[in-house]
């Protein structure tokens, strides 16, 4: 983005996104990043997708499903878009709340991301108007191993808009961002796992 665009992306987010924590971030107070990880980690007993029992969980969508959470994460998301985007990818579930707050904020049209096309009516996978040449840069909410992104990205591309960049809150470490980068796309993320169990 130019820096105009940016000087009025900061007034829209100023306007639209309330500022609901004065103390964080500054000199050891309650930091952004403690929050999510306060709201979303989890103890108790869970079956994971694997099938194993597990007694600790990262429910991500506790941070989505969270109003002034979610405004405060997507304030900080702002600044990570990459200059010369057309519209945000939301990727179907987690990335849709985070692309559509994103949205409002920056000015940029939101189009939404499926897993597989619907039967019926337009029969798209990707939701919201036309993409073709457009940059769309990738939305997503935690990103573990990128496999869905480079999925999303196949489809996005085959339709013919430009996919070079993904946007994360959290990436888990767990290889995503090297694996989608062999496909020729980078990821930003406004944490790392290790960020949020330090935090």
């Amino acid at each position: 983005m130019d820096d105009s665009l940016v000087t009025s992306v900061a007034r829209v987010v100023h306007l639209a996104i309330p500022d609901t924590c004065d103390e964080t971030l500054q000199n050891g107070g309650v930091t952004l990043a403690s929050k999510v990880f306060a709201t979303s980690y989890l103890t108790g007993t869970f079956v994971l997708r694997s099938g194993l029992t597990a007694d600790r969980y990262f429910d991500k969508y506790r941070f989505e499903s969270d109003p002034a959470l979610l405004a405060e994460i997507v304030r900080e998301l702002v600044p990570l878009v990459p200059a010369g985007t057309d519209g945000l990818a939301g990727l179907e579930l987690g990335g849709v709340p985070i692309a559509t707050v994103l949205s409002a904020a920056t000015g940029l049209p939101a189009f939404f991301v499926r897993k597989q096309a619907k039967k019926y009516g337009t029969e798209r996978i990707c939701e919201g108007g036309e993409i073709e040449g457009q940059r769309l840069l990738i939305i997503e909410d935690v990103v573990t191993t990128g496999g869905q992104i480079l999925l999303s990205a196949q489809d996005l591309r085959g339709g013919g808009a430009v996919v070079a960049h993904a946007l994360c809150v959290v990436d888990r470490e767990a290889g995503g961002a090297e694996v989608i980068s062999g496909e020729g796309i980078e990821l930003r993320s406004l944490f790392t796992m290790s960020d949020l169990e330090s935090s």
